[in-house]
């Protein structure tokens, strides 16, 4: 083994292997970039150095041999659960960092967690970044789309390596400098909760095709892969074109219809409604994917409940099914851009409350290639914001405008239909909700400014006199007296 697969110091270091850190450090590795390993098991470490052999890797045992195997400044990554875990392995490496060292989180901390942990270790003359790393266990290995925010001196360190080991477009490396603070880690929160969107949207038009059309997984699976050759190409269609394909070896069946309609959720897109509700931004469709998953686990009362409640009498659908097939896409596809459309403005919401200068275009063009939400339509989102960099809305953008006006009556037409039949769509009904509001010049929402004026003096602006600000009426009062007159 030549001395450059053995290495006596590392550029950058890894703390906690499991899948998704030995793939991430094996991405590093295969890049040329020396790296230092560090498992509380040291078993991981043997079975991870044995498995990189013809690799630039140290496997270390301790976090004191770990931090002394680094270059300075020292940059380490951390791969371990968010939460506690994070605090804890920080506070076993600290005591043997130096000024200028730089730990990098990639795992899905909150951002406000970040923050804090920037803060704090700032205070001790050190760097803490917090980096999105998305695309699962294939992309942290072949290259994952990047998210990093933080100090940006710091990253200046970093960067070398997260350009060499980023998925790549013809756009360059999927990975940006975010901003400041914890940007890093809400890009990528948001990003995992347009990725519950994106899920439920798709998961809703399989509902369709299989509950209103009636058709068996290898006819939604062709229709899938056509889908995926044309607007709605990404990797969330490619994979459930083959997902669909797939027999259970047992019994012959298509696997997916033996799958328990259960989804789970590990928080992210939780926090993103939160978030969302508290800087006053709507992501109805996001919401909906998550309320989607609350309800399917409650598998038993759901099954207790199709037993005693009825649906629509109306019978089988009996319309044209390749007109419906065509509906149900362009339904897909406008709900998916009012998904984004909400996405990118909380960003945008976030970006101007905290002031970290967040560039909608670059995040767009980092998503296209390496994440699971990567697409075809990202390109379009960023040519959006470079056409306008302050575009309020991407349904206010002249492309994404003239699509959604000409497949309206489709996507209307898809939900309606679903309704009819009794097929649940809470995120297209959402997203089509959010669509016909937002443009919507004169909401009923007088009447709520009212009925908030009567039982709680909360006030209200009247629309033929605004220079009156803010005015009370005594409703009760007034309505006794036009009675009398």
């Amino acid at each position: 083994m030549s001395s450059e697969q053995n290495p006596k110091t590392a550029q950058i270091g890894l703390i906690g292997l499991a899948v998704m850190g030995e793939n991430l450090a094996m991405n590093i590795a295969r890049n040329g970039f020396p790296i230092a390993v560090y498992n509380r098991d040291p078993k991981k470490v043997d079975n991870f150095v044995a498995r990189a052999a013809d690799m630039p890797v140290i496997g270390t045992k301790s976090p004191e041999e770990f931090v002394k195997s680094l270059e300075r400044p020292r940059k380490i990554i951390l791969l371990v659960k968010a939460g506690d875990p994070v605090d804890w392995t920080v506070e076993q490496i600290k005591p043997f960092l130096e000024e200028g060292d730089i730990v990098i989180d990639g795992g899905n901390s909150y951002f406000k967690d970040t923050e804090r942990r920037e803060k704090a270790l700032k205070a001790e003359g050190l760097n803490f970044i917090g980096s999105g790393v998305s695309g699962g266990e294939k992309g942290a290995l072949w290259g994952p789309s990047l998210m990093p925010g933080g100090d940006k001196d710091a990253y200046e360190h970093v960067r070398p390596i997260w350009e060499a080991i980023a998925a790549k477009t013809e756009d360059g490396p999927c990975v940006t400098y975010i901003g400041p603070g914890g940007a890093g880690h809400f890009v990528k929160m948001v990003h995992n909760g347009i990725e519950y969107g994106d899920m439920q949207l798709i998961a809703e038009a399989y509902d369709l095709m299989r509950n209103v059309l009636g058709l068996e997984a290898e006819e939604m699976a062709d229709i899938f892969d056509e889908w995926n050759r044309g607007d709605l190409e990404s990797f969330l269609i490619e994979i459930t074109a083959q997902i669909l394909r797939v027999k259970d070896e047992e019994t012959g069946q298509p696997l997916v219809n033996l799958i328990l309609d259960k989804a789970g959720q590990k928080g992210t897109g939780k926090w993103t409604s939160q978030l969302a509700l508290d800087l006053g931004i709507v992501i109805s469709t996001i919401d909906a994917s998550i309320a989607a998953r609350s309800l399917s686990s409650r598998k038993d009362e759901r099954v207790e409940a199709s037993k005693q409640i009825s649906g629509p009498a109306g019978g089988k659908y009996t319309g044209d099914k390749q007109a419906m097939i065509t509906a149900i896409h362009d339904a897909l596809y406008a709900s998916k851009i009012c998904s984004y459309a909400q996405g990118m403005n909380l960003i945008r919401e976030a970006s101007d409350q905290w002031n970290w200068d967040i560039n909608l275009g670059e995040v767009s063009r980092i998503w296209k290639a390496g994440c699971i939400i990567r697409a075809q339509f990202l390109d379009r989102i960023k040519q959006a914001y470079q056409r306008r960099a302050d575009l309020p809305n991407l349904l206010l953008d002249p492309h994404f405008k003239e699509w959604v006006e000409a497949s309206q009556a489709n996507w209307r037409l898809a939900v309606t239909t679903a309704m009819t039949q009794g097929v649940p769509v809470l995120a297209m009904a959402a997203s089509l909700s959010y669509f016909d509001m937002y443009r919507t010049a004169n909401l009923p929402l007088n009447l709520t400014q009212g009925q908030r004026d009567f039982f709680g003096s909360h006030t209200y602006e009247r629309v033929d006199k605004p220079e009156l600000g803010a005015i009370h009426t005594e409703w009760e009062e007034l309505l006794e007296k036009q009675s009398k007159a």
